[in-house]
């Protein structure tokens, strides 16, 4: 049975959480771990697909990425991207997140590069999705709300079968969800946004408008 993972990216303080899935099986789940631990884990496991959530590229010069701009047009809030220059110079902090993003995929690149083509065809890959346009393409986007989702992703959770009692967290159940997008990747039924140029991002096939 094909083993998945899924990552939920934290600033330094959260850290990342890491689900693998075997199946409908929970085999392991991580709180608060740095990027560069993760790939030992999923090594570990023989992890096939890696479902992240956090951009895979910044955004260019060109302006919003692709992928943003289909997901807009198809009526899924998607978070806007910056460049990395804008994100350093942003003395805010909020997007210490996206920059642990970039070092998770840096740190799983060799063992899991990311994938570069609109489907995927074997071997180990990580790709970028987020839990937000999981929910609205399993329950349908008119009813997925940023409000309920501490009861509704784990209801897309628990209508896949996954025992969503050993995630303590919405972090833990956000990182289910990405690796439940790694499932439905491996089995050619994920639905994709954007272009090779700025990213793609990956979802399970929208059923339900």
């Amino acid at each position: 049975m094909t083993t998945v993972a899924g990552i939920d990216v934290g600033g330094d303080r959260k850290g990342c959480n890491l689900v693998i899935l075997r199946g409908a099986t929970i085999v392991q789940s991580i709180a608060g771990a740095a990027p560069e631990d993760l790939l030992a884990h999923c090594m570990a496991h023989d992890v096939v697909a890696v479902g992240i959530d956090a951009p895979c590229v910044w955004r260019g010069a060109g302006g919003a990425r692709e992928a943003e701009r289909e997901m807009a047009r198809a009526g899924v809030k998607a978070f806007s991207t910056p460049s990395r220059v804008d994100a350093l110079a942003s003395t805010s902090g909020f997007y210490g997140w996206m920059f642990n993003g970039e070092r998770v995929y840096r740190s799983l690149a060799a063992a899991y590069p990311v994938l570069a083509a609109p489907a995927y065809s074997g071997g180990r890959i990580s790709f970028e999705t987020f839990p937000h346009a999981i929910t609205s393409a399993i329950l349908g986007r008119k009813v997925a709300s940023a409000k309920l989702k501490g009861v509704q992703r784990r209801q897309v959770l628990a209508g896949f079968g996954i025992d969503t009692s050993l995630l303590t967290t919405i972090d833990a159940v956000d990182a289910a969800l990405c690796a439940l997008a790694a499932i439905h990747l491996v089995e050619g039924t994920t639905r994709v946004f954007g272009a090779a140029a700025d990213g793609y991002i990956h979802v399970p096939v929208n059923a339900r408008g």
